[in-house]
Protein backbone atom coordinates (compact mmCIF):
# COMPACT_ATOMS: atom_id res chain seq x y z
CA UNK A 1 0.00 0.00 0.00
CA UNK A 2 1.53 3.48 -1.16
CA UNK A 3 2.06 6.31 1.68
CA UNK A 4 0.37 9.78 0.82
CA UNK A 5 0.37 12.71 2.97
CA UNK A 6 -1.46 15.88 2.33
CA UNK A 7 -0.33 19.14 1.77
CA UNK A 8 -1.80 21.42 4.53
CA UNK A 9 -3.17 23.97 2.78
CA UNK A 10 -7.52 24.09 2.19
CA UNK A 11 -8.17 22.06 -1.41
CA UNK A 12 -9.86 24.62 -2.84
CA UNK A 13 -7.23 27.43 -2.80
CA UNK A 14 -4.48 25.27 -2.18
CA UNK A 15 -4.97 23.75 -5.43
CA UNK A 16 -5.00 27.11 -7.25
CA UNK A 17 -1.90 28.74 -5.29
CA UNK A 18 -0.23 25.42 -6.63
CA UNK A 19 -1.35 24.88 -10.07
CA UNK A 20 -1.76 28.39 -11.43
CA UNK A 21 -2.77 29.30 -14.78
CA UNK A 22 -1.90 26.55 -16.48
CA UNK A 23 0.12 26.86 -19.65
CA UNK A 24 -1.62 29.77 -21.04
CA UNK A 25 0.90 32.61 -23.39
CA UNK A 26 0.74 35.83 -21.06
CA UNK A 27 -0.95 38.85 -23.45
CA UNK A 28 1.51 41.23 -22.45
CA UNK A 29 5.16 41.50 -22.61
CA UNK A 30 8.46 41.36 -20.46
CA UNK A 31 10.13 43.94 -18.68
CA UNK A 32 13.09 45.52 -20.29
CA UNK A 33 16.21 43.77 -19.53
CA UNK A 34 18.27 45.07 -17.25
CA UNK A 35 22.57 44.88 -17.30
CA UNK A 36 23.26 43.21 -14.00
CA UNK A 37 26.91 42.97 -12.80
CA UNK A 38 27.50 40.16 -10.88
CA UNK A 39 29.05 40.82 -7.77
CA UNK A 40 32.65 40.72 -7.49
CA UNK A 41 33.26 38.63 -4.11
CA UNK A 42 30.37 35.79 -4.21
CA UNK A 43 31.05 33.44 -0.95
CA UNK A 44 31.32 29.72 -2.22
CA UNK A 45 29.56 27.28 -0.52
CA UNK A 46 31.47 25.01 1.10
CA UNK A 47 29.99 21.36 1.96
CA UNK A 48 28.96 19.91 4.06
CA UNK A 49 26.41 23.02 5.05
CA UNK A 50 24.18 22.94 8.15
CA UNK A 51 21.02 25.18 7.57
CA UNK A 52 17.61 25.93 9.69
CA UNK A 53 14.97 25.13 7.41
CA UNK A 54 11.38 26.44 8.19
CA UNK A 55 10.67 23.83 10.99
CA UNK A 56 13.61 25.18 13.41
CA UNK A 57 15.10 21.30 12.20
CA UNK A 58 18.99 21.74 11.68
CA UNK A 59 19.36 20.32 7.84
CA UNK A 60 22.97 18.44 6.85
CA UNK A 61 24.13 18.70 3.08
CA UNK A 62 27.19 16.90 3.01
CA UNK A 63 27.84 17.31 -0.65
CA UNK A 64 26.65 19.80 -3.22
CA UNK A 65 22.71 17.63 -4.33
CA UNK A 66 22.89 15.65 -7.69
CA UNK A 67 19.45 14.44 -7.76
CA UNK A 68 16.89 17.19 -6.03
CA UNK A 69 13.21 16.79 -5.57
CA UNK A 70 10.87 19.49 -5.58
CA UNK A 71 8.09 19.59 -3.54
CA UNK A 72 6.55 22.99 -4.62
CA UNK A 73 5.98 24.89 -7.89
CA UNK A 74 8.37 27.55 -7.10
CA UNK A 75 11.23 25.52 -5.87
CA UNK A 76 11.06 24.24 -9.07
CA UNK A 77 11.01 27.26 -11.00
CA UNK A 78 13.77 28.59 -8.66
CA UNK A 79 15.91 25.81 -8.70
CA UNK A 80 15.87 25.98 -13.04
CA UNK A 81 16.78 29.73 -13.13
CA UNK A 82 19.56 28.95 -11.05
CA UNK A 83 20.76 26.54 -13.98
CA UNK A 84 20.38 23.53 -11.61
CA UNK A 85 17.46 22.31 -13.50
CA UNK A 86 18.79 19.03 -14.80
CA UNK A 87 19.63 17.88 -11.33
CA UNK A 88 15.81 17.51 -10.61
CA UNK A 89 13.94 13.71 -10.53
CA UNK A 90 10.57 14.92 -8.72
CA UNK A 91 8.50 17.66 -8.78
CA UNK A 92 4.68 18.11 -8.21
CA UNK A 93 1.95 17.37 -10.27
CA UNK A 94 1.26 21.18 -10.50
CA UNK A 95 4.40 21.65 -11.92
CA UNK A 96 4.17 23.50 -15.15
CA UNK A 97 7.04 25.83 -15.42
CA UNK A 98 9.40 25.37 -17.34
CA UNK A 99 8.10 23.11 -20.09
CA UNK A 100 11.19 20.74 -18.97
CA UNK A 101 9.29 20.27 -15.79
CA UNK A 102 6.35 18.31 -17.45
CA UNK A 103 9.02 14.93 -17.99
CA UNK A 104 10.40 14.86 -14.64
CA UNK A 105 8.89 12.05 -12.27
CA UNK A 106 5.67 13.08 -10.43
CA UNK A 107 5.49 12.56 -6.67
CA UNK A 108 2.11 13.48 -6.50
CA UNK A 109 -0.13 16.87 -6.02
CA UNK A 110 -1.73 18.10 -2.58
CA UNK A 111 -1.18 14.35 -1.21
CA UNK A 112 2.60 13.53 -2.03
CA UNK A 113 3.65 10.06 -2.32
CA UNK A 114 6.21 9.30 0.36
CA UNK A 115 7.42 5.96 -1.07
CA UNK A 116 7.87 7.45 -4.40
CA UNK A 117 10.20 9.90 -2.87
CA UNK A 118 12.45 8.07 -1.44
CA UNK A 119 12.70 5.58 -4.31
CA UNK A 120 14.21 8.69 -6.56
CA UNK A 121 16.90 8.69 -3.88
CA UNK A 122 17.32 11.91 -3.68
CA UNK A 123 20.49 14.10 -2.17
CA UNK A 124 18.08 16.90 -1.10
CA UNK A 125 14.19 17.11 -0.83
CA UNK A 126 12.81 21.00 -0.91
CA UNK A 127 9.75 20.75 0.50
CA UNK A 128 7.59 24.15 1.53
CA UNK A 129 6.21 25.49 4.29
CA UNK A 130 3.03 26.06 2.59
CA UNK A 131 3.35 21.95 2.19
CA UNK A 132 2.91 21.48 6.29
CA UNK A 133 0.16 20.85 8.32
CA UNK A 134 -0.97 17.15 7.92
CA UNK A 135 1.51 16.37 5.34
CA UNK A 136 4.16 17.00 8.37
CA UNK A 137 4.17 13.37 9.52
CA UNK A 138 5.33 12.41 5.96
CA UNK A 139 8.13 15.06 6.10
CA UNK A 140 9.01 13.13 9.05
CA UNK A 141 9.03 9.85 7.28
CA UNK A 142 11.45 11.07 4.72
CA UNK A 143 13.90 12.20 6.81
CA UNK A 144 13.24 8.98 8.93
CA UNK A 145 14.85 7.38 5.87
CA UNK A 146 17.77 8.94 5.93
CA UNK A 147 17.02 12.35 3.51
CA UNK A 148 18.17 15.29 3.83
CA UNK A 149 14.63 17.34 3.99
CA UNK A 150 15.17 20.94 3.66
CA UNK A 151 11.88 22.72 4.65
CA UNK A 152 11.86 26.51 2.74
CA UNK A 153 9.98 29.18 3.95
CA UNK A 154 6.24 30.75 2.63
CA UNK A 155 7.41 34.19 1.20
CA UNK A 156 5.08 36.41 1.36
CA UNK A 157 7.00 39.45 -0.46
CA UNK A 158 9.81 40.50 -2.63
CA UNK A 159 12.18 40.46 0.02
CA UNK A 160 11.49 37.26 1.66
CA UNK A 161 11.42 35.99 -1.91
CA UNK A 162 15.07 36.94 -2.31
CA UNK A 163 15.75 35.25 0.57
CA UNK A 164 14.47 32.15 -0.58
CA UNK A 165 16.53 32.24 -3.64
CA UNK A 166 19.83 32.60 -1.49
CA UNK A 167 18.65 29.60 0.63
CA UNK A 168 17.91 27.71 -2.22
CA UNK A 169 20.89 28.68 -3.70
CA UNK A 170 23.16 27.60 -0.53
CA UNK A 171 21.39 24.25 -0.57
CA UNK A 172 22.35 23.49 -3.97
CA UNK A 173 25.55 24.99 -4.55
CA UNK A 174 24.62 28.17 -6.32
CA UNK A 175 25.08 30.91 -4.46
CA UNK A 176 26.47 33.38 -7.02
CA UNK A 177 23.77 32.64 -9.56
CA UNK A 178 21.44 33.40 -6.96
CA UNK A 179 22.88 36.68 -6.34
CA UNK A 180 22.80 37.15 -9.59
CA UNK A 181 19.30 36.56 -9.61
CA UNK A 182 18.08 38.78 -7.06
CA UNK A 183 20.48 41.85 -8.15
CA UNK A 184 18.70 41.08 -11.43
CA UNK A 185 15.15 41.10 -9.86
CA UNK A 186 15.54 44.13 -7.55
CA UNK A 187 16.87 46.54 -10.46
CA UNK A 188 13.96 45.05 -12.45
CA UNK A 189 11.96 46.17 -9.77
CA UNK A 190 13.61 49.75 -9.67
CA UNK A 191 13.09 50.14 -12.93
CA UNK A 192 8.77 49.76 -12.93
CA UNK A 193 8.68 51.71 -9.07
CA UNK A 194 10.39 54.34 -10.79
CA UNK A 195 8.15 54.50 -14.01
CA UNK A 196 5.28 54.23 -11.91
CA UNK A 197 6.20 57.17 -9.43
CA UNK A 198 5.41 59.63 -12.46
CA UNK A 199 1.36 58.59 -11.87
CA UNK A 200 -0.12 61.58 -10.67
CA UNK A 201 -3.90 59.69 -10.08
CA UNK A 202 -3.69 56.62 -9.10
CA UNK A 203 -6.09 53.63 -10.27
CA UNK A 204 -8.37 51.74 -7.73
CA UNK A 205 -7.53 48.25 -8.82
CA UNK A 206 -9.88 45.02 -7.61
CA UNK A 207 -8.08 42.00 -8.23
CA UNK A 208 -9.57 38.66 -8.12
CA UNK A 209 -7.98 35.45 -7.89
CA UNK A 210 -11.26 32.93 -7.27
CA UNK A 211 -14.93 33.37 -8.12
CA UNK A 212 -16.25 30.07 -7.33
CA UNK A 213 -17.87 29.31 -4.95
CA UNK A 214 -17.26 32.52 -3.72
CA UNK A 215 -15.30 35.66 -4.80
CA UNK A 216 -12.17 36.00 -3.55
CA UNK A 217 -9.36 38.94 -3.67
CA UNK A 218 -6.00 39.79 -1.87
CA UNK A 219 -5.93 41.82 1.03
CA UNK A 220 -2.39 43.00 2.98
CA UNK A 221 0.40 41.11 2.88
CA UNK A 222 0.03 38.97 0.03
CA UNK A 223 1.98 39.85 -3.48
CA UNK A 224 -0.40 41.17 -5.18
CA UNK A 225 -1.10 43.97 -2.68
CA UNK A 226 2.56 44.43 -2.51
CA UNK A 227 2.55 44.62 -6.45
CA UNK A 228 0.09 47.41 -6.28
CA UNK A 229 1.90 49.42 -3.89
CA UNK A 230 4.91 49.26 -5.98
CA UNK A 231 2.61 50.35 -9.34
CA UNK A 232 1.18 53.02 -7.50
CA UNK A 233 -2.25 52.25 -7.10
CA UNK A 234 -4.51 51.32 -4.60
CA UNK A 235 -6.09 47.93 -3.50
CA UNK A 236 -9.65 47.93 -3.18
CA UNK A 237 -9.07 44.99 -0.72
CA UNK A 238 -6.69 46.58 1.01
CA UNK A 239 -7.96 46.88 4.29
CA UNK A 240 -8.28 43.18 4.60
CA UNK A 241 -5.16 41.19 5.22
CA UNK A 242 -4.46 38.14 3.29
CA UNK A 243 -6.70 36.12 0.85
CA UNK A 244 -10.40 37.17 1.71
CA UNK A 245 -13.57 36.59 -0.02
CA UNK A 246 -15.87 39.55 -1.15
CA UNK A 247 -19.12 40.38 -1.87
CA UNK A 248 -20.64 41.07 -5.42
CA UNK A 249 -22.67 44.15 -4.11
CA UNK A 250 -19.47 45.41 -2.13
CA UNK A 251 -17.26 45.39 -5.45
CA UNK A 252 -19.88 47.51 -6.75
CA UNK A 253 -19.72 49.61 -3.83
CA UNK A 254 -15.68 49.99 -4.17
CA UNK A 255 -16.14 51.05 -7.83
CA UNK A 256 -12.78 49.96 -9.28
CA UNK A 257 -10.93 51.58 -11.94
CA UNK A 258 -9.62 48.25 -13.35
CA UNK A 259 -10.36 44.74 -12.52
CA UNK A 260 -7.91 42.30 -13.03
CA UNK A 261 -8.66 38.33 -13.35
CA UNK A 262 -6.41 35.91 -12.32
CA UNK A 263 -8.22 32.93 -13.77
CA UNK A 264 -8.35 33.55 -17.26
CA UNK A 265 -6.38 30.52 -18.00
CA UNK A 266 -8.71 27.81 -16.27
CA UNK A 267 -12.02 29.34 -16.11
CA UNK A 268 -13.71 30.27 -19.49
CA UNK A 269 -14.30 33.49 -20.37
CA UNK A 270 -13.52 35.14 -16.99
CA UNK A 271 -13.56 38.44 -18.26
CA UNK A 272 -17.00 38.17 -19.95
CA UNK A 273 -18.28 37.04 -16.72
CA UNK A 274 -17.04 39.09 -14.12
CA UNK A 275 -18.73 41.95 -16.95
CA UNK A 276 -21.89 40.41 -16.75
CA UNK A 277 -22.46 40.24 -13.25
CA UNK A 278 -25.54 42.01 -11.60
CA UNK A 279 -25.19 45.11 -10.89
CA UNK A 280 -21.50 45.21 -12.58
CA UNK A 281 -22.34 47.41 -15.70
CA UNK A 282 -22.28 50.23 -13.28
CA UNK A 283 -18.79 49.81 -12.29
CA UNK A 284 -16.07 52.18 -13.61
CA UNK A 285 -13.60 49.33 -14.89
CA UNK A 286 -16.86 48.09 -16.69
CA UNK A 287 -17.71 51.07 -18.48
CA UNK A 288 -14.11 51.51 -19.51
CA UNK A 289 -13.41 48.04 -20.43
CA UNK A 290 -10.92 47.85 -18.07
CA UNK A 291 -11.36 44.26 -17.04
CA UNK A 292 -8.06 41.81 -17.80
CA UNK A 293 -6.50 38.22 -17.23
CA UNK A 294 -3.27 38.34 -16.24
CA UNK A 295 -0.87 34.76 -15.76
CA UNK A 296 -1.89 33.92 -12.02
CA UNK A 297 1.54 31.98 -11.42
CA UNK A 298 3.44 34.97 -12.07
CA UNK A 299 1.55 37.34 -9.47
CA UNK A 300 1.15 34.16 -7.03
CA UNK A 301 3.97 31.72 -6.84
CA UNK A 302 6.98 32.78 -4.87
CA UNK A 303 9.81 32.67 -8.00
CA UNK A 304 11.84 34.28 -10.41
CA UNK A 305 9.01 34.82 -12.63
CA UNK A 306 7.03 37.60 -9.89
CA UNK A 307 8.89 40.64 -11.91
CA UNK A 308 7.64 39.57 -14.83
CA UNK A 309 4.19 39.33 -13.25
CA UNK A 310 4.44 43.05 -11.99
CA UNK A 311 5.07 43.99 -15.59
CA UNK A 312 1.63 42.25 -16.81
CA UNK A 313 -0.18 44.05 -14.17
CA UNK A 314 1.59 47.70 -14.97
CA UNK A 315 0.57 47.42 -18.66
CA UNK A 316 -3.10 46.38 -17.31
CA UNK A 317 -3.55 49.20 -14.81
CA UNK A 318 -1.28 52.34 -16.89
CA UNK A 319 -1.50 50.83 -20.13
CA UNK A 320 -0.40 54.58 -20.97
CA UNK A 321 2.99 54.70 -19.02
CA UNK A 322 3.61 50.83 -19.32
CA UNK A 323 3.11 50.40 -23.22
CA UNK A 324 5.34 47.93 -24.94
Amino acid sequence: MKNYWKFGASAGLAAMLLAGCGDQEAPTGETEETPVETPKEVAEVEFPVTMTDATGEEVVIEAEPEAIVSMMPSNTEIIYELGMGEKIVGVTDFDNYPEEAASIEKIGGQEFNVEKIISLQPDLVLSHEGGLGVGEAGIQQLRDAGLAVYVVSDAQNFDEVYETFSVIGQATGAMEEADALVSEMEAQVDEIEEQASTIKEPKKVFVEVGSSPEIYTTGSGTFIDEMLDILNAENTAGESKGWVSMDPEAIVEKNPDVIISTEGAYVPDAVEKIKARNGFAEVAAVKEDAVYNVDSDKVTRSGPRLTEGLMEMAQAIYPEVFSE
